[in-house]
Protein backbone atom coordinates (compact mmCIF):
# COMPACT_ATOMS: atom_id res chain seq x y z
CA UNK A 1 0.00 0.00 0.00
CA UNK A 2 1.43 3.15 -0.96
CA UNK A 3 2.24 6.12 1.24
CA UNK A 4 -0.73 8.32 -0.05
CA UNK A 5 -3.24 5.85 0.20
CA UNK A 6 -2.74 4.84 4.26
CA UNK A 7 -2.64 8.72 5.16
CA UNK A 8 -6.19 8.61 3.66
CA UNK A 9 -7.75 5.84 5.01
CA UNK A 10 -6.02 6.66 8.18
CA UNK A 11 -7.87 10.17 7.92
CA UNK A 12 -11.09 9.09 6.97
CA UNK A 13 -11.19 6.38 9.69
CA UNK A 14 -10.70 8.36 12.49
CA UNK A 15 -12.91 11.12 11.00
CA UNK A 16 -15.85 8.21 11.04
CA UNK A 17 -14.69 6.54 14.14
CA UNK A 18 -15.15 10.36 16.37
CA UNK A 19 -18.66 10.81 14.47
CA UNK A 20 -20.60 7.57 13.83
CA UNK A 21 -22.33 6.29 16.64
CA UNK A 22 -25.08 3.91 17.45
CA UNK A 23 -27.45 6.81 17.54
CA UNK A 24 -26.55 8.38 14.75
CA UNK A 25 -27.01 5.17 12.79
CA UNK A 26 -30.39 5.07 14.12
CA UNK A 27 -31.18 8.22 13.39
CA UNK A 28 -30.10 7.86 9.63
CA UNK A 29 -32.46 4.92 9.08
CA UNK A 30 -35.26 6.62 10.69
CA UNK A 31 -34.69 9.28 7.70
CA UNK A 32 -32.34 12.03 9.10
CA UNK A 33 -29.44 12.84 6.65
CA UNK A 34 -26.60 13.20 9.13
CA UNK A 35 -25.67 16.40 7.84
CA UNK A 36 -22.79 17.10 10.35
CA UNK A 37 -20.88 14.21 9.42
CA UNK A 38 -21.01 15.28 5.45
CA UNK A 39 -19.69 18.46 6.60
CA UNK A 40 -16.98 16.90 7.80
CA UNK A 41 -16.18 14.87 5.03
CA UNK A 42 -16.53 17.85 2.79
CA UNK A 43 -14.03 20.14 5.03
CA UNK A 44 -11.67 17.55 4.76
CA UNK A 45 -12.28 17.29 0.38
CA UNK A 46 -13.05 13.28 0.75
CA UNK A 47 -16.06 14.20 -1.64
CA UNK A 48 -13.65 15.08 -4.32
CA UNK A 49 -11.37 12.48 -4.11
CA UNK A 50 -12.24 10.70 -7.13
CA UNK A 51 -11.43 13.55 -9.64
CA UNK A 52 -9.34 12.54 -12.24
CA UNK A 53 -7.51 15.63 -11.06
CA UNK A 54 -7.18 14.67 -7.64
CA UNK A 55 -3.78 13.97 -7.75
CA UNK A 56 -4.85 10.32 -5.99
CA UNK A 57 -5.70 7.01 -7.82
CA UNK A 58 -9.26 6.03 -8.60
CA UNK A 59 -8.31 2.76 -6.40
CA UNK A 60 -7.59 5.01 -3.50
CA UNK A 61 -11.46 6.37 -3.36
CA UNK A 62 -12.32 2.06 -3.32
CA UNK A 63 -9.96 2.14 -0.53
CA UNK A 64 -11.36 4.85 1.38
CA UNK A 65 -15.15 2.92 0.41
CA UNK A 66 -13.56 -0.04 2.62
CA UNK A 67 -13.65 1.85 5.48
CA UNK A 68 -16.70 3.36 5.38
CA UNK A 69 -18.26 -0.06 4.93
CA UNK A 70 -16.23 -0.98 8.21
CA UNK A 71 -17.75 1.84 10.10
CA UNK A 72 -21.77 1.72 8.07
CA UNK A 73 -21.32 5.26 7.23
CA UNK A 74 -24.54 6.53 6.36
CA UNK A 75 -23.76 9.13 3.50
CA UNK A 76 -23.91 8.20 0.17
CA UNK A 77 -20.28 8.89 -0.48
CA UNK A 78 -19.72 6.35 -3.25
CA UNK A 79 -22.21 7.92 -5.57
CA UNK A 80 -20.52 11.06 -4.73
CA UNK A 81 -17.25 10.07 -5.15
CA UNK A 82 -18.09 9.02 -8.76
CA UNK A 83 -20.94 11.21 -9.69
CA UNK A 84 -18.51 14.21 -9.75
CA UNK A 85 -16.04 12.44 -10.94
CA UNK A 86 -18.14 11.63 -13.90
CA UNK A 87 -19.60 15.25 -14.29
CA UNK A 88 -16.48 17.07 -13.41
CA UNK A 89 -18.75 18.54 -10.25
CA UNK A 90 -16.03 20.84 -8.15
CA UNK A 91 -18.83 21.90 -5.18
CA UNK A 92 -19.78 20.10 -2.12
CA UNK A 93 -23.48 19.13 -3.46
CA UNK A 94 -24.61 15.59 -3.43
CA UNK A 95 -24.58 13.60 -6.85
CA UNK A 96 -26.58 10.60 -6.13
CA UNK A 97 -26.76 7.86 -8.45
CA UNK A 98 -29.07 4.72 -8.97
CA UNK A 99 -29.63 2.08 -11.02
CA UNK A 100 -31.34 2.93 -14.13
CA UNK A 101 -34.26 0.47 -15.33
CA UNK A 102 -35.25 1.54 -18.28
CA UNK A 103 -37.86 3.95 -17.65
CA UNK A 104 -37.10 5.17 -13.92
CA UNK A 105 -34.20 4.75 -12.09
CA UNK A 106 -34.09 2.91 -8.68
CA UNK A 107 -32.07 2.57 -5.60
CA UNK A 108 -31.28 6.27 -5.49
CA UNK A 109 -30.25 7.33 -2.03
CA UNK A 110 -31.21 10.28 -0.71
CA UNK A 111 -33.16 12.21 -3.76
CA UNK A 112 -34.21 14.75 -1.28
CA UNK A 113 -30.39 15.84 -0.44
CA UNK A 114 -29.02 15.72 -3.99
CA UNK A 115 -28.56 18.57 -6.47
CA UNK A 116 -28.24 16.59 -9.42
CA UNK A 117 -29.20 12.42 -10.04
CA UNK A 118 -27.31 9.79 -12.22
CA UNK A 119 -28.31 6.14 -13.30
CA UNK A 120 -26.35 3.16 -14.23
CA UNK A 121 -27.96 0.50 -16.40
CA UNK A 122 -26.34 -3.22 -16.80
CA UNK A 123 -24.71 -1.89 -20.11
CA UNK A 124 -22.81 0.70 -18.62
CA UNK A 125 -24.80 3.74 -20.29
CA UNK A 126 -25.01 6.56 -17.65
CA UNK A 127 -27.77 8.95 -17.87
CA UNK A 128 -28.67 12.07 -15.51
CA UNK A 129 -32.63 12.65 -14.71
CA UNK A 130 -34.20 15.47 -13.95
CA UNK A 131 -36.57 14.95 -10.66
CA UNK A 132 -40.21 14.87 -11.93
CA UNK A 133 -41.61 12.79 -8.98
CA UNK A 134 -39.86 10.52 -6.73
CA UNK A 135 -41.15 7.69 -4.47
CA UNK A 136 -39.06 7.12 -1.27
CA UNK A 137 -37.74 3.61 -0.59
CA UNK A 138 -35.10 2.01 1.22
CA UNK A 139 -33.24 -1.57 1.69
CA UNK A 140 -33.13 -3.98 3.83
CA UNK A 141 -30.67 -1.45 6.09
CA UNK A 142 -33.15 1.32 5.74
CA UNK A 143 -30.55 2.98 4.06
CA UNK A 144 -32.47 5.58 1.61
CA UNK A 145 -33.11 3.99 -1.45
CA UNK A 146 -35.61 6.09 -3.72
CA UNK A 147 -37.34 5.22 -7.09
CA UNK A 148 -37.13 8.36 -9.76
CA UNK A 149 -39.06 9.70 -12.54
CA UNK A 150 -38.26 12.10 -14.94
CA UNK A 151 -36.04 13.21 -17.95
CA UNK A 152 -33.10 11.73 -19.17
CA UNK A 153 -29.77 12.29 -21.08
CA UNK A 154 -26.54 11.00 -21.80
CA UNK A 155 -23.15 10.86 -20.17
CA UNK A 156 -20.81 10.42 -21.56
CA UNK A 157 -17.99 8.75 -19.74
CA UNK A 158 -15.24 6.21 -20.93
CA UNK A 159 -15.54 3.62 -18.15
CA UNK A 160 -17.86 0.97 -16.92
CA UNK A 161 -19.77 2.76 -14.87
CA UNK A 162 -22.24 -0.43 -13.80
CA UNK A 163 -19.18 -2.21 -12.94
CA UNK A 164 -17.54 0.43 -10.56
CA UNK A 165 -20.93 0.98 -8.94
CA UNK A 166 -20.65 -2.94 -8.33
CA UNK A 167 -16.96 -2.67 -6.98
CA UNK A 168 -18.29 0.27 -4.45
CA UNK A 169 -20.87 -2.39 -3.39
CA UNK A 170 -17.85 -5.27 -3.07
CA UNK A 171 -15.60 -2.64 -0.73
CA UNK A 172 -18.10 -1.10 1.37
CA UNK A 173 -19.20 -4.86 2.23
CA UNK A 174 -15.78 -6.29 2.43
CA UNK A 175 -15.38 -3.11 4.86
CA UNK A 176 -18.09 -4.19 7.00
CA UNK A 177 -17.46 -7.91 6.78
CA UNK A 178 -13.98 -7.79 8.56
CA UNK A 179 -16.10 -5.25 11.30
CA UNK A 180 -18.82 -7.99 11.91
CA UNK A 181 -15.65 -10.41 12.03
CA UNK A 182 -14.32 -7.85 14.88
CA UNK A 183 -16.98 -7.78 17.18
CA UNK A 184 -17.92 -11.57 17.01
CA UNK A 185 -14.04 -11.99 17.98
CA UNK A 186 -14.49 -9.16 20.97
CA UNK A 187 -17.99 -11.24 21.83
CA UNK A 188 -17.10 -14.66 22.44
CA UNK A 189 -14.21 -13.54 24.20
CA UNK A 190 -16.08 -11.65 26.95
CA UNK A 191 -19.39 -13.93 26.89
CA UNK A 192 -18.76 -17.06 29.00
CA UNK A 193 -20.28 -20.25 29.80
CA UNK A 194 -19.83 -23.17 32.32
CA UNK A 195 -17.23 -20.56 34.29
CA UNK A 196 -15.17 -19.92 30.92
CA UNK A 197 -15.34 -18.10 27.49
CA UNK A 198 -16.74 -19.48 24.50
CA UNK A 199 -13.79 -18.50 22.76
CA UNK A 200 -12.53 -21.48 24.32
CA UNK A 201 -15.27 -24.15 22.98
CA UNK A 202 -13.74 -25.86 20.25
CA UNK A 203 -16.77 -25.50 18.04
CA UNK A 204 -16.64 -21.81 18.58
CA UNK A 205 -12.99 -21.94 17.48
CA UNK A 206 -14.14 -24.05 14.56
CA UNK A 207 -17.21 -21.46 13.52
CA UNK A 208 -14.53 -18.38 13.86
CA UNK A 209 -11.96 -19.75 11.75
CA UNK A 210 -14.16 -20.06 8.91
CA UNK A 211 -15.33 -16.90 9.17
CA UNK A 212 -11.93 -15.92 9.00
CA UNK A 213 -11.31 -17.64 6.16
CA UNK A 214 -13.99 -16.47 4.63
CA UNK A 215 -13.07 -12.21 4.98
CA UNK A 216 -9.73 -13.10 3.65
CA UNK A 217 -11.05 -14.63 0.76
CA UNK A 218 -13.32 -11.85 0.38
CA UNK A 219 -10.31 -9.07 0.62
CA UNK A 220 -8.58 -10.87 -1.72
CA UNK A 221 -11.23 -10.88 -4.53
CA UNK A 222 -11.56 -7.11 -3.67
CA UNK A 223 -7.86 -6.50 -3.98
CA UNK A 224 -8.11 -8.37 -7.27
CA UNK A 225 -10.28 -6.22 -8.35
CA UNK A 226 -8.97 -2.82 -7.39
CA UNK A 227 -6.24 -3.43 -9.01
CA UNK A 228 -7.02 -4.37 -11.98
CA UNK A 229 -8.95 -0.29 -12.70
CA UNK A 230 -8.42 0.23 -16.14
CA UNK A 231 -7.15 -2.89 -17.79
CA UNK A 232 -9.24 -4.69 -19.88
CA UNK A 233 -10.41 -7.76 -17.73
CA UNK A 234 -11.54 -5.03 -15.14
CA UNK A 235 -14.88 -5.98 -15.48
CA UNK A 236 -14.21 -9.51 -15.23
CA UNK A 237 -12.23 -9.48 -11.73
CA UNK A 238 -15.38 -7.49 -10.34
CA UNK A 239 -17.65 -10.06 -11.26
CA UNK A 240 -15.56 -12.58 -9.25
CA UNK A 241 -15.72 -10.42 -6.69
CA UNK A 242 -18.90 -9.94 -6.79
CA UNK A 243 -20.21 -13.18 -6.38
CA UNK A 244 -16.54 -14.06 -3.95
CA UNK A 245 -17.87 -11.57 -1.93
CA UNK A 246 -21.57 -12.31 -2.07
CA UNK A 247 -20.28 -16.13 -0.84
CA UNK A 248 -18.86 -14.93 2.29
CA UNK A 249 -21.64 -12.54 2.91
CA UNK A 250 -23.88 -15.18 3.05
CA UNK A 251 -21.55 -17.64 4.77
CA UNK A 252 -20.27 -14.85 7.46
CA UNK A 253 -23.41 -13.22 8.45
CA UNK A 254 -24.44 -17.01 9.66
CA UNK A 255 -22.00 -17.39 11.92
CA UNK A 256 -21.43 -14.10 13.79
CA UNK A 257 -25.13 -14.58 14.75
CA UNK A 258 -24.83 -17.69 15.64
CA UNK A 259 -21.96 -16.93 17.71
CA UNK A 260 -23.85 -13.59 18.87
CA UNK A 261 -27.04 -16.23 19.94
CA UNK A 262 -30.14 -14.05 20.85
CA UNK A 263 -27.94 -10.96 21.70
CA UNK A 264 -27.20 -10.16 18.25
CA UNK A 265 -30.78 -10.23 17.17
CA UNK A 266 -31.69 -7.45 19.14
CA UNK A 267 -32.01 -3.76 18.40
CA UNK A 268 -29.71 -2.34 21.31
CA UNK A 269 -26.70 -4.32 19.54
CA UNK A 270 -25.11 -3.19 16.98
CA UNK A 271 -23.99 -5.71 15.03
CA UNK A 272 -27.69 -5.33 13.17
CA UNK A 273 -26.49 -2.39 11.69
CA UNK A 274 -22.96 -3.82 9.47
CA UNK A 275 -25.31 -7.40 8.46
CA UNK A 276 -28.30 -6.23 7.02
CA UNK A 277 -26.43 -3.53 5.14
CA UNK A 278 -24.56 -6.51 3.90
CA UNK A 279 -27.65 -8.65 2.26
CA UNK A 280 -28.34 -5.40 0.75
CA UNK A 281 -25.04 -4.35 -0.67
CA UNK A 282 -24.91 -7.88 -1.68
CA UNK A 283 -28.14 -7.57 -3.75
CA UNK A 284 -27.09 -4.06 -5.54
CA UNK A 285 -25.66 -3.92 -9.05
CA UNK A 286 -25.97 -7.37 -9.40
CA UNK A 287 -25.93 -9.77 -6.97
CA UNK A 288 -23.92 -12.95 -7.09
CA UNK A 289 -25.68 -15.05 -9.48
CA UNK A 290 -25.60 -12.25 -12.29
CA UNK A 291 -21.67 -11.64 -11.86
CA UNK A 292 -20.94 -15.53 -11.91
CA UNK A 293 -23.02 -16.27 -14.83
CA UNK A 294 -21.18 -13.14 -16.76
CA UNK A 295 -18.00 -14.65 -15.59
CA UNK A 296 -19.41 -17.82 -16.28
CA UNK A 297 -20.16 -16.84 -20.00
CA UNK A 298 -17.03 -15.15 -20.59
CA UNK A 299 -15.15 -18.70 -19.49
CA UNK A 300 -16.87 -20.25 -21.68
CA UNK A 301 -16.11 -18.33 -24.42
CA UNK A 302 -12.93 -18.99 -24.13
CA UNK A 303 -12.58 -22.15 -24.68
CA UNK A 304 -11.28 -25.75 -22.36
CA UNK A 305 -7.91 -25.02 -23.81
CA UNK A 306 -7.66 -21.31 -22.63
CA UNK A 307 -9.21 -21.71 -18.99
CA UNK A 308 -6.24 -21.84 -17.37
CA UNK A 309 -4.36 -19.57 -18.89
CA UNK A 310 -7.27 -17.06 -18.48
CA UNK A 311 -7.23 -17.53 -14.65
CA UNK A 312 -3.32 -17.53 -13.84
CA UNK A 313 -2.72 -14.82 -16.17
CA UNK A 314 -2.86 -12.01 -14.28
CA UNK A 315 -3.38 -9.22 -17.10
Amino acid sequence: MNELRQIMIESVDKIFSDQIDKKLLDQAEAGQFPTDLWQVICDNGFHQLAMADSGADLADSFAVLRVAGYHAAPVPLAEVLLGNRWLANTNSSIVSIGEWGGDHAFNVPWSEHAEKLLAVDRDNRIVEISKESSEAGSNLAFESRDRINGDIKTVEVAEPGYALMALSRVCLANGALNRVLELTIQYVGEREQFGRPIAKFQAVQHNLAVAAAEVAAATRASDGAMESIGEDRFELEVAAAKGRVGEAITIVTEIVHQLHGAMGFTHEHQLHHFTRRLWAWREEYGDETYWQAKLGHHIHAVGADRVWDFIATPK
